[in-house]
């Protein structure tokens, strides 16, 4: 394995940017890729990394009892009624439709999918008012190319956060250690290894406690629909916080409202912070096998960017992704999809067509969530605070999105989407033979397979498996006999009989490979 930094210079083939458009977005289509393979490495990175404008705002697409919110209309900043039945509700319903209308409308922008890995990094869950987690994924999606730095400075007192672990009640009389704990554990630094009672090599028991105090003072609030915080000078604890050897032996002093700031730039200033947040990016982006090599030659370096550049991510991100081991081939493949990506792939890969009509797409979204809660990977309800054992928990990494439970559901997901579903009076189904329209020969069979492969597998199948795909196509016969029957039915696209043949065999090839064990790694 290749495990260097140095930009790729070798051949832009198809698989390299087929491989980059699947790691940093929601599914290419076979166009995104030939595009990407034509315009080369550096424009297509670029492309992936550019500064968007923010998304339209959540709507209310359904609640008929919204006082404030007629349907069609953001419900952002509107008064949440908590005597009126159901109406936080339906908010939180359409903020969770609404984020995966931003996983299906995305393009190759790399932006929503650093939204999820944020989302797994600086985890809340299950807080039940809508309006703070639209803030909260506002705040991720704002910054999510941008400063960590201030990224974690707002994360640290918004409210969800405040919320989710404990900021509201972490006050002079009573400082509250879950949030500093996160902050050091999870979010920023890494624990590092047991290296004496309640020292963890990055930091101290000690350091824990005196950083709950410089961050008391902070309330989360709702005032009218107007999400944020506030500081309340009289519960900040005004005293000295003397921290330990870890951090130079720093005393942070009464600093009020700004005083959260000050603890983010110590933490910051340690070196094993860059390495820390770049260890998990790799996790997301790369793979779990981060060993000596990588540590040196990947990790570091990208790190040196981020203290090079004031925490900016940008440029750590933009190294990784045009360097020469991001294209190894030992890194293609090495993950299972986790089920966002896995559905997403079949609904944007496969483009799978929605109605022009913004409130029935919303229902059909909404459906998308319920799908994939289904595989246990639902947004803002993390089974924990550590975020999804599949970035975390080693060895198995990746592996426990497949198990005997998840197989037979997605299998029973693609299923279901070959043979259309109904939602909202619309059929949601896998159009085939307006995918394979778009491909490069659909007349041939083995061009046919070829293509569909380099959209949806990580790497390329044997001759053999082509053989056996074929053999599902066209049972038995000669490749002509699909170029035959196929072009038949182009010269006369309106006879029944010749599209029910052709459609039927699609749905066999379409269903056969996306129950291969290749369509469930990325």
């Amino acid at each position: 394995m290749v495990t260097s930094l140095a930009p790729y210079l070798g051949e832009w083939a198809v698989g390299n940017a087929a491989h980059l458009l699947r790691r940093t977005s929601f599914g290419p289509t076979y166009q995104n890729i030939i595009d990407a393979q034509t315009k080369g490495l550096d424009q297509t990175v670029s492309e992936i990394l550019a500064d968007n404008l923010l998304p339209p705002l959540p709507i209310n697409y359904a609640f008929q009892n919204d006082p404030d919110t007629p349907i069609g209309e953001t419900w952002v900043g509107k008064p949440n009624d908590n005597t009126i039945m159901n109406l936080n509700t339906s908010r939180k319903v359409s903020l969770n439709g609404w984020q995966m209308g931003l996983f299906n409308e995305g393009g190759i922008s790399i932006r929503e999918k650093l939204v999820l890995f944020w989302h797994n990094h600086f985890v809340t869950s299950n807080i039940e008012l809508a309006g703070y987690d639209f803030h909260y994924l506002d705040t991720l999606r704002t910054h999510s190319l941008g400063s960590f730095r201030q990224l974690v400075e707002e994360i640290t007192v918004s409210p969800s956060m405040l919320l989710y672990l404990n900021g509201n009640e972490n006050t002079r009389q009573a400082a509250n250690e879950n949030y500093s704990r996160e902050l050091l554990e999870l979010f920023t630094i890494g624990k590092g290894d047991a290296a004496g009672p309640g020292d963890y090599t990055n930091y101290t028991e000690d350091d824990v406690v005196a950083l709950a105090k410089a961050l008391t003072g902070w309330r989360s609030r709702n005032n009218d629909g107007i999400v944020g915080s506030v500081y309340i000078n009289n519960r900040h604890d005004t005293s000295d916080k003397q921290l330990s050897n870890r951090f130079n032996n720093t005393v942070i002093e009464n600093e009020g409202e700004e005083e959260y700031k000050t603890v983010i730039d110590i933490i910051l200033q340690q070196s094993e912070t860059a390495r820390y947040i770049c260890r998990r990016l790799y996790i997301w982006f790369v793979g779990s096998n981060i060993d000596a090599d990588v540590e040196a030659n990947i990790i570091e370096p990208m790190a040196a960017l981020i203290r090079d550049n004031d925490y900016e991510i940008k440029p750590a991100l933009e190294a990784l992704l045009k360097s020469e081991h991001f294209y190894d081939q030992s890194i293609r493949g090495c993950m299972v999809n986790h089920p966002i990506d896995f559905v997403f792939k079949i609904f944007n890969s496969l483009e799978i067509a929605l109605p022009d009509d913004i409130l029935v797409k919303y229902r059909i979204w909404v459906d998308i969530y319920r799908l994939i809660r289904t595989l246990d990977m639902s947004m803002l309800e993390h089974p924990s605070v550590a975020g999804w054992k599949a970035f975390y928990q080693g060895p198995q990494y990746y592996d426990v999105w497949i198990n005997s439970v998840s197989l037979p559901l997605r299998e029973k997901i693609v299923s279901q989407l070959l043979d259309g579903v109904m939602v909202a009076q619309q059929s949601v189904k896998v159009d085939t033979l307006a995918v394979i329209s778009k491909l490069s020969n659909a007349g041939d069979p083995n061009d046919l397979i070829t293509d569909l492969v380099n959209v949806l597998f990580p790497f390329a199948i044997s001759a053999g498996q082509i053989d056996f795909l074929k053999d599902i196509l066209i049972p038995g016969l000669p490749d002509f006999e699909w170029t035959v029957e196929y072009s038949e039915y182009l010269s006369d696209p309106t006879d029944e009989s010749k599209r029910s043949a052709i459609e039927n065999k699609l749905k066999s090839l379409f269903g056969a490979i996306l129950k291969m064990p290749e369509n469930y790694l990325i």
